[in-house]
Order: C-alpha cells, then sequence, then structure tokens
C-alpha cells in the first residue's frame, strides 16, 4: 500500500534557461558548419533534459517504508517528522543544517520535511527531503507509522 507518491521533476523555469545551451552551442559551432552547429545545439539540449528527467528522485511513503531517491529507511526507524516551508525552509537547508543529515533535496522544490532517523547504528541523524507538498507528505508518514503498529 502506498501512502505517499511524488517525483521531483524539475520546474518549467529549469528547462527554460537550460535551453541557453542551444545558442551557447551555435555560437561555438555555427563558425564551422551550420548543420553540425544545429545538430550540436539539439543534442546538447536533449541531452540535458534526459539527464534532468532520469535524474527526478522519487519519493515515497509505503506500508513498510519511506524512500527518497535511491535510500530506504524502514517506518519503524521513522521518528519526529516536521514540515518547513519558506524561510524556515530556507534555514533548514542551510545554517541548520547537519553535515551528517540525508538530503535528497533539489533547489527547484522549496519546501522541505525533515525525518528524524531512530536507528541507533545509523550515524545519520536525519533525512531531509524537499517535496512540493510538505503537509501531506507528513500526514502519510504519520499514517504509515500508525497503520504498522496497529
Amino acid at each position: 500500500m502506498t501512502f505517499y507518491h511524488e517525483r521531483l521533476w524539475a520546474s518549467a523555469w529549469v528547462f527554460i534557461s537550460t535551453a541557453l545551451v542551444i545558442p551557447a552551442a551555435l555560437l561555438v559551432f555555427l563558425p564551422i558548419n551550420l548543420t553540425a552547429g544545429i545538430i550540436v545545439a539539439v543534442v546538447l539540449y536533449a541531452g540535458i533534459v534526459v539527464f534532468l528527467v532520469v535524474t527526478a528522485p522519487t519519493i515515497e511513503v509505503s506500508a513498510t517504508q519511506f524512500a527518497a531517491g535511491r535510500a530506504r529507511l524502514p517506518l519503524e526507524f521513522v521518528g519526529e517528522v516536521e514540515a518547513f516551508e519558506g524561510e524556515e525552509a530556507r534555514l533548514e537547508r542551510g545554517p541548520r543544517l547537519d553535515a551528517r543529515a540525508w538530503l535528497t533535496i533539489r533547489g527547484w522544490v522549496s519546501p522541505v520535511v525533515r525525518v528524524d532517523v531512530l536507528d541507533a547504528q545509523d550515524p545519520t541523524p536525519y533525512w531531509l527531503v524537499s517535496t512540493r507538498h510538505p503537509r501531506q507528505m507528513v500526514d502519510a508518514l504519520s499514517a504509515a507509522r500508525a497503520a504498522l503498529s496497529a
């Protein structure tokens, strides 16, 4: 059973801003060859788009675990969960950040959720995860933990 699922796709402005690689490639390759310049520009931009799509992490809360990107945390080790938005989210990602924390954050997704790790064997004190729906993720983790203990 899945309580929450989200893919952290890049925002539209990321795709638009990376399109600046097209005129840059044309500027370099047009003096050499018009066809080569156009092909390189298109292939380079397509490669960036594919990279952004393929590397977009998935956030999921299931009946047994919390997954953020390639990391998995069994629900029995999920501690306190807090959502942060706006200035508080910026502080969590910056000045308050513990260097030992597991991060699945993206610059184009401002809100974050902090999930404390209860495993005494794990040196990671908490996970900090970007999400566009922080309250829903907190509710989903609470519901999954309640279902696990029931």
